[in-house]
């Protein structure tokens, strides 16, 4: 990605975004909402793109940058929840990989075959709309592939939304628990230190440069990860992750993903909300079938195994688990495998465009 400097105008625009995006942000975190700061920031600035792009017909300039690098600092920030606890559950772990990967292929072919026809989407955008991987992972790779980025936005948006309110309100049907707001959860108890932040950073850095050295599907995100949870997994690295810094990052995201929605109409916001409602409902039947057949070798109770398989954010289903007094771990590496080997599938999926559809250098990136 090459980068300029932005433009007085250009520089004006992002001052606005962010500072729209902050007060969705703030308006989410106090209603208690899933991910406050990425929701928030993501709703407010695409309301606010799409009046503007009506009223002005021109695009807000946000450079994307900006959202790569924190993307970087949150795959550093999921890492940093894994510890040496993992290496000990890894043997029993093969058989609930083995049923990850068939539950992927599964909800990505159904998925497809929902959107293509039901939604009546471009082949790119069905294939990364079905993605049961991360919001920004999706949208990143499909807009590679050559999808709508604003179809992809909505859909992994509501996605997300509707995941984090159907779980735990499915879990109280099911067991009588409530569970807590997320929004008042956090993956390290451990109060951070400005140390903690340079590491972060750097790791971020080292993650970056491991990713693109290896040619990693959407390096920018996968490669701090993969680096940040074998250092913490090992015992190598020991960082407590700041809430505050987590805020900004997804703040920065939402805004960078809400100020591609110009030239979107409200019909087709409202349309592609709907769809995928129907799509998140069918996943999480299909993963609560898959916790049921898994049930007993675990010797779990089916809600524990359900938040495995239910297809919302590695941070998002971590804090459900925490509120249930469930080993985050355990849930967290189910969720990290899902985003990867859902990666590595999209990847595999994307060649089946046109090379003519595939910009690996995409601008909108």
């Amino acid at each position: 990605m090459k980068f300029t400097f932005p433009s007085r105008k250009q520089l004006f625009d992002i001052a606005l975004m962010v500072l729209i995006g902050s007060v969705g942000g703030f308006i989410a975190y106090l209603l208690s909402a899933p991910m406050p700061f990425l929701i928030g920031s993501l709703a407010f600035t695409a309301l606010a793109t799409i009046i503007h792009s009506q009223k002005y017909h021109r695009k807000i300039h946000f450079p994307q940058y900006f959202r790569w690098g924190c993307m970087a600092l949150i795959g550093v920030m999921i890492g940093a929840s894994f510890d040496n606890s993992l290496i000990a559950l890894l043997p029993r772990l093969w058989l609930s990989f083995l049923m990850m990967i068939v539950f992927i292929l599964v909800i990505q072919q159904l998925g497809y075959l929902y959107f293509r026809h039901i939604g009546k989407y471009d082949p790119p955008t069905a294939t990364f709309a079905a993605m049961p991987g991360g919001l920004i992972e999706a949208i990143v790779l499909g807009v590679q592939a050559g999808g709508d980025v604003r179809l992809l936005s909505v859909l992994h948006f509501s996605r997300v939304i509707l995941v984090a309110v159907i779980v735990p309100f499915s879990i109280f049907i099911w067991s009588g628990e409530t569970v807590g707001s997320s929004a008042g959860e956090s993956f390290s108890k451990i109060t951070s230190t400005p140390e903690d932040v340079v590491s972060i950073f750097v790791l971020a850095i080292l993650g970056l440069l491991a990713g693109r050295f290896s040619r990693l599907p959407v390096y920018h995100i996968l490669g701090p990860l993969i680096v940040s949870s074998l250092l913490h997994a090992f015992g190598l690295f020991d960082i407590a992750t700041p809430d505050w810094l987590l805020a900004i990052a997804q703040l920065i995201i939402g805004v960078s993903l809400g100020v591609t929605f110009s030239g979107i109409t409200m019909k087709v916001l409202l349309r592609s909300f709907g769809l995928g409602i129907g799509f998140v409902i069918g996943a999480l039947s299909i993963g609560l079938l898959f916790a049921f057949l898994l049930s007993k070798y675990f010797n779990l109770p089916i809600e524990d195994l359900f938040i495995c398989f239910a297809i919302g954010g590695v941070i998002e289903m971590g804090l459900i688990a925490l509120s249930l007094g469930i080993n985050p771990v355990f849930v967290a590496v189910h969720h990290l495998f899902r985003i990867i080997i859902t990666v590595l599938f999209a990847r595999f999926f994307s060649r089946r465009f046109k090379k003519s559809d595939l910009d690996f250098s995409s601008k909108d990136i």
